[in-house]
Order: structure tokens, then C-alpha cells, then sequence
């Protein structure tokens, strides 16, 4: 009875044993492991287990280096796996870039990934040329007329200057520079309209590529349109600024003639009142002169004559002048 008792502790014991190994030992992916000819010990199962690192993600990239013969160990992969990397990505570039006979390193290749590029779309890029195409361009030659123009680029992925390199928006804000610079230098933008090659000679000439992630291999001029004549508009808007400079010193003469005229006619007010205050001095000055004897009776009379006179001939004037005006009004 003892006997049965213990080997059934035993058997538990066992299975114990067995459950907590194969907790441990991913025994599936050993066999396949072995069975594809990586050669891959539990020990290192066990390892990756205790640093929380999943074998299968390790274990199958490496088979599939191993079988497209690459060069690519399980302490390469798990390595770059613990920095973030993506390892699946990396190996399907190794592959391809082994295939398209590209000299691209496991270093290399991890130094990309981990620069936040997709590395199989790089080796794919190297191998398969890609196109940007740049939005509308706006330029405007010497003679003042817009000219719009849209580029294709082709570009190439370069392995070597991916990490660091600039990406397409610096691509295409070159391309746009160039355009703006080739056309602007340009005299007639009939020139440019005839010769639509010429930006592409003269832009592709500038080496923009340099310090890219990319190698430019040929700068298309997709199309070419017109725009607003933009020398014509400026001078619309430097004859009206002059315009209304004119207006604003024509206003400052009107204001100065209007302040002139008030002074004027101030000063007229001013010399009324004068001759006024002078007139109420004549009778005071008449009547002294009579008492003093100064002015006779008869030199009196004389000055009322002359003055009636005057009076009645000012009356005349002012007829014949009402006169002559509704004669013409008529």
C-alpha cells in the first residue's frame, strides 16, 4: 500500500516537474528551431524566458535569416528587440537587400530601424526608385508674369544616409527653391513656357540632394501653367499709393487755403469794425469842429451836398447793374 502511495507521489512529482519545464521551455519552437538546423539550446529558451524577451519572436526571424543564409545570431536579434527595435522588419530587409546584392549590415540595418525609418521600405526604395510629386510652385520671371510649375522627382533610398538624413519634405522644399531661382532669373517667362527642361537641367545641377536620406536621380517638369502678372499689379498698386499720396497732399493744400481764407476774412471782420468805430467818431468830430469854428455852416452844408450826391450816384450804379444782370438772365 505504501509502495502504491509513494509511486503515485512520485508520477505527481513528475508531472509537476514536466509542467513547470514547458511553462519555461518553449518546446514547439525548440523543435522547429532544431529542425530547420538553427542551432539553439534550451538554456537560451530559458534565458530569454527569464528576461521576459518572447523566443518566438527571436527564434522565427532567425530561422528565416538562417535559411535566406544570412549571418544573424539569436544574441543580435534579442538585443535589438530589448533596445525597441523591430526585429521581423530588420530581417526582411537583410533578405532583400541580400537578394538585390545591396551591402546593408545587420548594424546598419538595426542603426535605421532605430532611427524611426521603415528599413524594408528603404531596401525597397534602393531598389524600386520612388516619386515625390511637389505641390504648384509659384515663381515669377523678370518680366513680371507668374509662371506655376509642378515637378516629379525620382528618388533612390540611400543605405548610407539614411540615419541623419533629411526626409522628402527637404526634397521637395529644394526642388521648390531651385524652381523659384531658375525661374526668376529668367527674362521672358515665354523662355521658360518653350524650354520647360532647363529648370530640370539647372535644378538636378545643384547637388539638392546633399545631407538627404535620398539620391535624386532625374527632376521632371510635369506641368507648366501661367498665372497673374504680377509686375502689372504692382505697378496698379504704386499708381494708386501715388494716388492717394496726391489726394492727401491736395487735401493738405485745400485745408491750408480754407485756414488762409478764414484768417483773411478774419482780418477784414477786424478792419470793419475799425471803420465802423472810426464812422461813430465823425459826428462828434463835426460837431467839435462847428463849435471851435473850425467848420463853417456853409462847409457843413457843402459835406451833406457831396455826400447826398455820392449817395444818390451809388443808388444809380446799383440800378443799372440789377439791370444789366436781368437783362442777361433773360
Amino acid at each position: 500500500m505504501f509502495v502504491g502511495i509513494g509511486l503515485g507521489v512520485t508520477i505527481f512529482a513528475i508531472i509537476i516537474i514536466i509542467s513547470i519545464f514547458l511553462s519555461f521551455v518553449p518546446l514547439g519552437l525548440w523543435i522547429s528551431a532544431i529542425s530547420a538546423g538553427v542551432k539553439v539550446s534550451i538554456a537560451s529558451l530559458i534565458g530569454m524566458r527569464m528576461r521576459r524577451v518572447s523566443a518566438a519572436r527571436i527564434i522565427r526571424p532567425l530561422i528565416k535569416a538562417q535559411k535566406a543564409g544570412m549571418d544573424v545570431n539569436a544574441n543580435q536579434l534579442e538585443s535589438h528587440l530589448l533596445s525597441g527595435g523591430h526585429v521581423d522588419n530588420v530581417v526582411d530587409a537583410l533578405i532583400a537587400a541580400h537578394r538585390a546584392n545591396l551591402d546593408l549590415s545587420f548594424e546598419r540595418a538595426a542603426a535605421i530601424d532605430l532611427a524611426g525609418r521603415d528599413v524594408f521600405e528603404a531596401v525597397r526604395m534602393s531598389v524600386t526608385p520612388k516619386i515625390i510629386e511637389t505641390p504648384w510652385i509659384s515663381a515669377v520671371a523678370i518680366d513680371g508674369i507668374e509662371v506655376k510649375v509642378i515637378a516629379k522627382v525620382t528618388v533612390r533610398a540611400n543605405l548610407g544616409r539614411l540615419v541623419g538624413g533629411a526626409g522628402e519634405e527637404t526634397i521637395i522644399a529644394r526642388v521648390g527653391e531651385g524652381i523659384v531661382t531658375t525661374v526668376g532669373s529668367s527674362q521672358h517667362h515665354s523662355s521658360v513656357l518653350e524650354n520647360p527642361d532647363s529648370i530640370s537641367r539647372t535644378v538636378l545641377g545643384k547637388g539638392l540632394d546633399n545631407g538627404t536620406a535620398f539620391e535624386i536621380l532625374s527632376i521632371d517638369i510635369a506641368d507648366v501653367d501661367i498665372g497673374r502678372n504680377i509686375g502689372a499689379n504692382l505697378q496698379i498698386q504704386q499708381a494708386e499709393a501715388d494716388k492717394q499720396i496726391a489726394q492727401a497732399k491736395a487735401e493738405e493744400r485745400r485745408a491750408a487755403a480754407v485756414a488762409k481764407a478764414e484768417e483773411m476774412k478774419a482780418e477784414v471782420e477786424r478792419m470793419k469794425a475799425k471803420v465802423i468805430e472810426a464812422e461813430a467818431e465823425v459826428p462828434m468830430a463835426l460837431a467839435e469842429a462847428l463849435r471851435s469854428g473850425n467848420l463853417g455852416v456853409m462847409d457843413y452844408y457843402k459835406l451833406q451836398n457831396v455826400q447826398a450826391d455820392t449817395t444818390m450816384r451809388d443808388n444809380i450804379g446799383k440800378t443799372d447793374l440789377t439791370k444789366v444782370l436781368n437783362k442777361e438772365k433773360r
